[in-house]
């Protein structure tokens, strides 16, 4: 099951840049897929839901992108850094 270890690899990525920015908490995880990623989509949604469930995430939700070719990548996360928006 390659989907959980990608899905692990988004999360210490996440993981990483929260560590930079200690006042945020994660709200959304954002990776674009592509159809020739090789990358079973429900499959990795379902690992990243349950990954992001439980801490240091704490209910962040997964959004993925689905786009053409080998594309596999983080397109953004969303943050809240605590000041209200503008």
């Amino acid at each position: 099951m390659h989907e959980l270890s990608l899905a692990l690899e988004v999360c210490r990525l996440a993981e990483v840049h929260l560590a930079e920015a200690p006042a945020t908490s994660l709200r959304n995880v954002a990776v674009e897929v592509g159809d020739d990623a090789n990358v079973e989509v429900e499959n990795f949604r379902f690992c990243l839901e349950a990954l992001l469930s439980a801490p240091p995430f704490g209910a962040a939700r997964p959004t993925i992108l689905r786009c053409a070719g080998p594309t596999l990548r983080i397109a953004y996360l969303e943050v809240d850094d605590g000041r209200p928006d503008h």
